[in-house]
């Protein structure tokens, strides 16, 4: 009888404790289930604030998180990849933030590949031979759309992600050197065009470099950059956007329909970083000057390359630059929302680095 008793009493505890853990564990049928949203802004962060990000996982973060990409670099350049979170300390407005989520994991990337076509016929043989060494920097978790630019700005066909249709894009794009056809107007030159330039030959009757009226280029660099974060905008926050921007930098000021500070403000408000690889003989022209400031207020980065060697390995160099940099994220406390520009500073502990990264953001974008 005690062994009958004992037998009853456990598979009586037993349903009672299935019981428990069933209802525990499934929402009640009158109550639906939090949505993975409601569940994140219920849930407090991680104990160590920290994320994990990888090719292979999607990232979620939350759209009124300000996220905060950072490139560390030693003395010589070379990335410092062993940086904990609790060395970095991030401002805003100059009061400092907590740091909600810390990566330093790759992200993938979304690239507008974008081309100057309208280059010194010698630069111009060079990248045109240089840019399949792109592909090679990439992984099967990006995305990369190719688009031209010249007196106007030149659509590709879409991000591509298979490398070898990226490749096939990558050729036409070198075969297919005319310029787009302009809108209506007077031709500025006569005979075929090849970035830009005559294809006959150095002939008096032809300019040999940028078309110029009055005196001024009639390039419009700014419009491209703009146009190219119109393209990016869209992309999701789980992805790096960035723009690699390929050109000997001469910009036509009055070419333009978008003036600099517009376009930096796009870049910053849809979290859009440009890389700069300016091509020319001639290094020390001042008409870097603005593809440094693209890549200075976007957080990107700069490299100077004259021949197709140097090129293809700045190329490289830009790709595993702006997929493996540190991710910090905040969400941004103490300082005045009404305003619709706030600063950012980011600090290391450890001495003798450098640091590139955004140094502000405007508020309003539409969460992607």
């Amino acid at each position: 009888m005690k062994s009958l008793r004992k037998t009853v009493t456990a598979a009586l505890t037993l349903l009672f404790i299935r019981f428990v853990t069933t209802n525990a564990q499934e929402p009640k049928p009158d109550m639906p289930a939090p949505t993975a949203a409601a569940q994140q802004q219920q849930q407090p962060p991680p104990a160590d604030n920290s994320a994990t990000a990888s090719q292979g996982s999607r990232i979620t973060i939350p759209v009124n998180q300000v996220i905060v990409p950072v490139t560390v670099k030693d003395g010589s350049g070379r990335l410092v990849p062993d940086l904990s979170k609790n060395e970095f300390r991030i401002f805003e407005d100059k009061v400092e933030q907590r740091i909600a989520y810390f990566s330093n994991e790759a992200f993938p990337l979304s690239m507008v590949i974008l081309i100057d076509n309208d280059l010194k016929r010698k630069d111009a043989e060079e990248v045109a031979a240089s840019l399949r060494a792109i592909v090679a920097g990439l992984s099967n978790a990006d995305e990369a759309y190719i688009a031209r630019f010249d007196q106007f700005f030149h659509e590709g066909h879409g991000f591509i992600k298979d490398q070898d249709k990226l490749l096939t894009a990558i050729k036409r794009t070198e075969l297919d050197t005319e310029a787009a056809v302009s809108p209506p107007g007077p031709a500025m030159t006569d005979g075929p065009v090849i970035n830009g330039h005559s294809a006959i030959g150095d002939s008096p009757n032809v300019a040999p470099t940028t078309n110029v009226i009055k005196g001024q280029s009639t390039k419009a660099l700014d419009d491209a950059v703009y146009s190219a974060a119109q393209i990016l905008k869209g992309r999701g926050r789980e992805r790096r956007k960035i723009i690699f921007l390929i050109s000997d930098g001469v910009n036509g000021i009055r070419a333009n329909t978008h003036d600099y500070k517009s376009t930096v403000k796009e870049l910053l408000r849809y979290e859009i970083s440009v890389y700069s690889v300016a091509v020319s003989s001639a290094y020390f022209e001042r008409r870097f000057s603005r593809l440094v400031d693209y890549a200075h207020d976007s957080g990107g980065d700069v490299y100077f390359a004259a021949k197709r060697s140097t090129m293809e390995e700045l190329y490289s160099r830009v790709t595993e630059e702006a997929r493996n940099q540190y991710t910090l994220a905040y969400y941004p406390t103490g300082t005045n929302r009404a305003l619709d520009y706030h600063t950012i500073e980011v600090r290391v502990k450890r001495e003798g680095l450098t640091i590139d990264a955004r140094e502000g953001y405007y508020a309003g974008a539409a969460p992607h």
